[in-house]
């Protein structure tokens, strides 16, 4: 018996297969570093766990709304109308079990065969699976290292048709750590409405930037008409395994998204949103701090592999990912991530793992001990100077 053809059109996330061959060197007496895989090594903050145990122990075991408690809703729509400096209501907000049904359940609502989305490349890979799913054509534009990763807005600008439904933007991104800059921001606003397309905004990084802070879509004139924005929990306050994230979007969206979140999930655990609540609304020193060290990671980490022989390094602005351009190596994406971690002991993404503008590229998590980091590039320094070192000694 045979899956329907439509599971053919989704691709597995590249981080856990990864993950997997990691797993069976160390099964095997290898020691691997883990640079693999995006989410913090910090623990969920006290409060927010405190908060989880006492919803346990007053009850909220059972259903809940299926968008997600009234409270909590009012209580995102206070933080996004905040942070974005527009006013949302707490009927615009979808609370989901996870990030994933954000860039799922919304596709699914908006994209018909035939409809064109335009996305990043390289770029998180569900998001193209959820386009070729809901029957649209992926359409890439890449991004230019030259410009810290942003948008080549002059092939985004050429790509938009009339069948463009949907445009899909990632900033901080993953896995480049770039920020979109607030020029190309209003310039993607005002082609959205010129052109009359969505903009779904992943901006599960928001609070997770250095330099530039990024400027949501959601902020530009005309634009919270035809916004999807995405953020949760997930990587602000460690909180990925107990997965929680919210939409805000126009009402009639929301309408569509309670029909496919009652008939996908039901609904987010209830204990779980308690503990969201407390996240949202209290202490927020956990996450200052450590923003502070992945700031000090990122200086470390960055510095030593731009030491590396082939590597080239730009200073992430967003999220906890180094993505160096090793094309000076002489090695493929693929073959030198299989080889740094099959030979060396670390584990890292090939760019290509997010799309074909990924080639060249490697994509790093940081989010590992300093000591770790400093090992980490070290094995890799000497893996490759050895390399040129006996490629050397054939000529």
């Amino acid at each position: 018996m045979k899956p329907a053809s439509r599971v053919s059109t989704l691709q597995l996330e590249g981080a856990f297969s990864v993950l997997q061959k990691a797993r069976a060197l160390e099964a095997r007496g290898r020691h691997v570093i883990h640079l693999e895989i995006g989410e913090p090594d910090f623990d969920t903050p006290a409060h927010v766990v405190e908060a989880g145990k006492k919803a346990l122990d007053e009850g909220w075991t059972h259903y809940g709304p299926t968008l997600g408690y009234e409270d909590f809703r009012a209580a995102i729509a206070a933080h996004v109308g905040a942070t974005r400096g527009v006013a949302v209501e707490p009927g615009e907000v979808c609370v989901v079990p996870g990030g994933k049904p954000m860039i799922f359940f919304p596709v699914l609502a908006l994209v018909e065969p035939g409809d064109e989305v335009i996305l990043p490349n390289p770029s998180f890979p569900t998001y193209a699976s959820a386009v070729r799913f809901a029957g649209g054509t992926p359409v890439s534009i890449p991004l230019v290292e030259a410009n810290d990763f942003s948008f080549d807005m002059e092939r985004l600008r050429a790509a938009i048709t009339p069948r463009t439904k949907l445009l899909i933007l990632n900033s901080p991104a993953n896995p480049t750590g770039g920020v979109i800059p607030d020029a190309d921001i209003a310039e993607i606003g005002r082609l959205a409405r010129e052109h009359d397309f969505y903009v779904f905004s992943d901006e599960i990084y928001s609070r997770m930037w250095f330099d530039e802070r990024p400027r949501s879509i959601l902020s530009e004139p005309g634009m919270k008409e035809r916004t999807i924005l995405l953020d949760g929990f997930s990587k602000t306050y460690a909180m990925t395994g107990w997965r929680l994230g919210y939409g805000v979007m126009p009402k009639t969206l929301v309408e569509a998204m309670q029909k496919l979140l009652v008939n996908g999930v039901s609904c987010t655990a209830s204990m779980v949103q308690r503990a969201g609540l407390a996240a949202i609304e209290g202490d927020q020193a956990p996450v200052e701090r450590m923003m502070e060290e992945f700031r000090e990671r990122r200086r470390l980490f960055v510095g030593m592999l731009n030491e590396i022989p082939g590597f080239r390094c730009r200073m992430p602005n967003g999220a906890f990912y180094a993505f160096p351009n090793i094309s000076g190596t002489g090695y493929g994406s693929e073959e030198l991530a299989g080889r740094l971690l099959e030979e060396a002991g670390v584990a890292a993404l090939a760019g290509t793992a997010f799309g074909d503008y990924g080639e060249g590229y490697l994509r790093f998590s940081y989010a590992n001990s300093r000591e770790n980091l400093a090992e980490a590039a070290r094995r890799i320094r000497t893996w490759v100077e050895a390399g040129a070192a006996k490629r050397r000694s054939m000529v």
